[in-house]
């Protein structure tokens, strides 16, 4: 059997969103039909608010927090307590400073089960704010230079760039990659993200799954899914 796994911002809804009303009720038919699990850096309550109660109990399982925080049915049955430590705080909080950006809206910092959200705009960002921190980080690659600089100084850490705005960074290891503990090693995986670049938070599980699908945005994803329905490879 073919199974699915899904980023949700910026490939099931468009990033820190809701999801279209219209893929809404084809996709929670979709998850209906298929194996389906979802895997985020985001906590449960944001994906909740994102996808709604019936999607996210709908899909097989929820991997919030890059896998460190997991629900089922919507309940809790798995989640980390660690904690960034002090040094590495430290050393983000300078690159907080010494950024060129000159925007800042408050909670750069956001502690979820497990890992860390680092965002130099910060979490409480418009989005128009939003947009505009997305353009000057295209142009300038910020938050690629500062998760590279990171990973080189606390090798035991590992920081990705993910969503819009912000790094994920947890343990080494407790990436997203993390989940394929719960599969069988010869699944049929079709893996969506929109960000299986090398420094983003889907490469290191794109890089195990037979079939990733790097999308645009979640209306890529819709034709994807459509697609594979005409092939037969989805019900």
């Amino acid at each position: 059997m073919n199974k699915f796994i899904f980023d949700v911002d910026g490939t099931l809804t468009p990033s820190r969103g809701v999801i279209d009303p219209r893929f809404h009720d084809w996709f929670l038919d979709f998850t209906r039909n298929n194996k389906c699990w979802l895997v985020t850096g985001s906590d449960y309550p944001k994906t909740l608010e994102q996808l709604g109660k019936d999607i996210c109990e709908s899909v097989v399982t929820s991997y919030n927090c890059n896998g460190n925080d997991t629900w089922f049915k919507g309940k809790r049955v798995n989640s980390s307590n660690w904690k960034l430590p002090e040094l590495a705080h430290e050393w983000l909080s300078e690159q907080l400073t010494a950024s060129n950006y000159n925007i800042r809206t408050g909670l750069h910092f956001e502690h979820r089960p497990g890992m860390c959200n680092f965002s130099v705009v910060g979490r409480n960002a418009t989005t128009e704010q939003r947009k505009d921190y997305v353009a000057y980080d295209e142009y300038t690659d910020e938050r690629v230079y500062i998760a590279h600089n990171f990973n080189l100084l606390f090798p035991e850490l590992q920081a990705t760039v993910g969503g819009e705005t912000g790094i994920d960074i947890a343990p080494k290891g407790r990436d997203k990659s993390q989940i394929l503990g719960d599969f069988n090693k010869d699944d049929n995986i079709y893996f969506f993200g929109d960000r299986m670049d090398e420094s983003g938070n889907d490469y290191p599980l794109a890089q195990l799954v037979k079939y990733p699908r790097h999308v645009r945005d979640w209306q890529n994803t819709w034709e994807w899914l459509s697609w594979l329905q005409e092939q037969g490879v989805a019900s």
